[in-house]
């Protein structure tokens, strides 16, 4: 999950994997699978820094796990 803002300045956390669409009319408009959508601050950019961010750190955090199971056996 990455952590956004509202346009309001509170903090929204959004799951990445429910991402459908993400749109930069005059606000960042962020949709997700289910229908829901949620207007952020941040911009398209910045969204896609984080997403990618998020997705590697859960990429690194496996690859690690995986080498720890692998050298108890």
């Amino acid at each position: 999950m990455i952590e956004l803002h509202r346009l309001d300045d509170t903090k929204i956390l959004i799951n990445t994997d429910l991402m459908e669409s993400v749109e930069e009319i005059h606000d960042t408009v962020i949709t997700l699978t289910n229908g829901n959508k949620y207007i952020v601050r941040e911009k398209i950019q910045e969204i896609m820094e984080k997403v990618v961010d998020f997705k590697r750190f859960i990429h690194i955090r496996t690859m690690v796990e995986e080498k720890s199971l692998k050298k108890k056996k």
